[in-house]
């Protein structure tokens, strides 16, 4: 690894930590903007307020938010994650029962609509034109346009209570395999449609840039066949900008993950966050969002290093 690609691989590091550190004060301060305190949550409304001051004064509530911060992100980087005000466990124990569940769910989603979302991205830029390229195109911008709760609502309007297939509800089963088709069908099924849309999109397009090179046309005119010429030629070179589509793609279930732990009831990291803002457990709101942003930094991060490496014009002088 020469010096320019440890410098530019240095600096992407650096600014990631810079921009997770911005991350952070723009999380703490925006869950100190939600209304209500979780002294109301725990005590109710019918508490004195001598007994809301109390509680606030044992929890550090009562502190200025920019102390409150600091000491916040001194634990943060340290590793301690702080203590749950609503259940008073450690949030780092909480957050290690529901991440693992969440990997599952992502890793998932991942594994079906990558492969799939290459092969109708390759398939399509090869048969350019044809019916099954327009089929596809037509296919991947309905489904790029509906939003995840709708296609988890209809799936389970279909799939769950009308034909009763597969249950509403779903939780990591691995008795058997399947009942573990049973439970991940429906949530994957609805994270895999629009990110495998926007991924197969992204990928046609990135091919079809370097089909249209003046290299590719002169292959073109020496008889290689479109199969050759997409798989030995075009893909080499674009292997960079469809990486990065698929890291794009894939942040995208940073959100989706989200939407459907709770329509699903996937006991998850993101259904732990969402119950934890109705309480307004602000430590594991902060930890959950932290972790959140930083899945999205490092696969952001993991686009720009294979670009690089990718790429000899970034990695010589």
């Amino acid at each position: 690894m020469n010096r320019v690609v440890l410098r530019l691989l240095l600096n992407r590091l650096a600014s990631g930590a810079l921009t997770l550190l911005i991350v952070s004060a723009i999380v703490f301060f925006a869950t100190g903007l939600l209304p209500g305190d979780v002294t109301e949550a725990i005590l109710g409304q019918a508490a004195t307020d001598e007994v809301v001051k109390a509680m606030r004064a044992s929890m550090g509530l009562d502190q200025p938010a920019i102390i409150r911060y600091f000491t916040w992100l001194k634990g943060l980087l340290s590793g301690d994650l702080g203590m749950s005000l609503v259940n008073r466990l450690s949030v780092s124990a909480l957050i290690a029962d529901r991440l693992g569940n969440s990997m599952i769910l992502a890793g998932l989603a991942a594994a079906v609509t990558v492969p799939l979302a290459l092969l109708l991205g390759i398939t399509t830029a090869i048969w350019r034109g044809s019916r099954y390229d327009r089929a596809t195109n037509i296919a991947a911008v309905s489904l790029v346009s509906v939003p995840e709760f709708l296609i988890a609502t209809i799936a389970v309007i279909l799939l769950a209570v009308e034909l009763q297939w597969f249950p509403a509800l779903s939780k990591p089963d691995f008795s058997s395999p399947a009942a573990a088709f049973d439970a991940f069908f429906l949530p994957v099924l609805t994270l895999s449609c629009g990110m495998m849309a926007q991924m197969t999109r992204m990928t046609r397009a990135a091919l079809l840039g370097v089909l249209d090179s003046a290299y590719v046309e002169m292959a073109r005119l020496k008889g290689v066949t479109a199969t050759r010429l997409v798989l030995r030629h075009a893909l080499p070179n674009a292997a960079a900008p469809i990486v990065n589509a698929v890291a794009l793609s894939l942040s995208s279930l940073i959100g989706g993950v989200i939407i459907v732990e709770v329509i699903f009831n996937y006991p998850g990291l993101a259904k732990l966050m969402v119950d934890a803002v109705s309480t307004r457990d602000m430590p594991l709101i902060q930890a959950c969002a932290m972790l959140s942003c930083l899945g999205y930094m490092v696969l952001v991060l993991i686009a720009d290093l294979w670009t690089i490496l990718s790429n000899p014009r970034l990695r010589h002088p």
